[in-house]
C-alpha cells in the first residue's frame, strides 16, 4: 500500500495538470458567457466529489453505529474533512461565476440555499469531531453526519423540481452540453475524484496513528497509575498490636 501512495500522487498530478489544459485551452468557448464559463469544470467537478464524499461519510457513519468500528469512524471523519473542503470550493466559484453572469454574488436560491445548508451541517460535524471530548461523541457525530446526508439528494435535484435561477442540470435534466465540453468536465472529475482519494487516503494514514498514539498514551497512563499505586500500598507501615 504504501508503495501505491506515490504512485497515485503522479498520476493525480498528470491528471490534474492534463485536466486544466484541457479545460483552459482545449474546451470550446461558450458562446454567450464567453471564458468566465470554464469556471464550471471546476464548480462542477467540486460539488460532484463532495456529494461521492459525503455519501462514503454516510456509509461509514452508518457502520459505526451498527458495529462500533473504529476504522468506518475514522473513514466518516476524514470523508468528512474533504469533502468540506470540496464543498467550499462550490461555494466560493459559484458567486465568481455568478457575478458577471447574474450581476450579483449571491442569491437565495433553492440550490445555493441548500448548498449553504449542506457546508453548514458539515462544519457543525467536523465542530463537534474536533471540540466535544464525550466518550458519546462519534455516535452523536454519526447521526449528525445522517442527517447531513439528506441534503445531498435535496441539492441535487431541487433544480429539477423548483423554479430557479440556476442553469438546468447538463446531463439527464433537460440541458445541453457540447460533447467536448463533457468530455473535459469529466476529465476534470476524474482529476479531482483521484484528488480527493489521495487527500483521503493520507488524513486516514494519519488519523489511524494518531489513534494508536493516544492509545499508547493512555495505558501508559494506566500502567503508571498502577505502578504508583501499588507502590505507594506497600509503603503503609504495618499497625502494631499494642503491648
Amino acid at each position: 500500500m504504501k508503495r501505491a501512495f506515490p504512485i497515485l500522487a503522479a498520476v493525480t498530478a498528470l491528471l490534474l495538470a492534463y485536466a486544466f489544459y484541457e479545460a483552459i485551452w482545449v474546451a470550446p468557448m461558450e458562446r454567450t458567457m464567453g471564458d468566465v464559463q470554464r469556471i464550471f469544470y471546476y464548480h462542477v467537478p467540486s460539488a460532484w466529489t463532495a456529494f461521492l464524499l459525503f455519501f462514503v461519510n454516510l456509509i461509514a457513519s452508518v457502520i459505526y453505529l451498527v458495529r462500533r468500528n473504529a476504522k468506518a469512524d475514522a473513514v466518516a471523519l476524514v470523508t468528512g474533512e474533504v469533502g468540506v473542503v470540496f464543498c467550499t470550493v462550490v461555494l466560493v466559484t459559484g458567486p465568481i461565476w455568478a457575478r458577471p453572469v447574474w450581476g450579483i454574488w449571491w442569491t437565495w436560491d433553492i440550490r445555493l440555499t441548500t448548498t449553504l445548508v449542506l457546508w453548514l451541517i458539515y462544519v457543525s460535524y467536523l465542530v463537534l469531531r474536533r471540540f466535544s471530548e464525550s466518550s458519546q461523541t462519534p455516535k452523536l457525530a454519526a447521526v449528525l453526519a445522517i442527517f447531513g446526508a439528506l441534503d445531498v439528494p435535496l441539492v441535487y435535484f431541487s433544480i429539477w423540481f423548483f423554479r430557479t435561477q440556476h442553469p438546468q442540470p447538463v446531463i439527464g435534466g433537460g440541458g445541453s452540453i457540447d460533447p467536448r465540453m463533457l468530455h473535459v468536465l469529466l476529465l476534470n472529475w476524474l482529476a479531482f475524484s483521484c484528488f480527493a482519494l489521495l487527500v483521503s487516503w493520507a488524513r486516514y494514514r494519519l488519523e489511524m496513528f494518531k489513534r494508536e498514539v493516544e492509545e499508547a498514551e493512555a495505558l501508559e497512563s494506566l500502567l503508571v497509575a498502577g505502578s504508583g499505586a501499588q507502590i505507594s500500598k506497600t509503603q503503609i507501615p504495618l499497625s502494631r498490636e499494642p503491648q
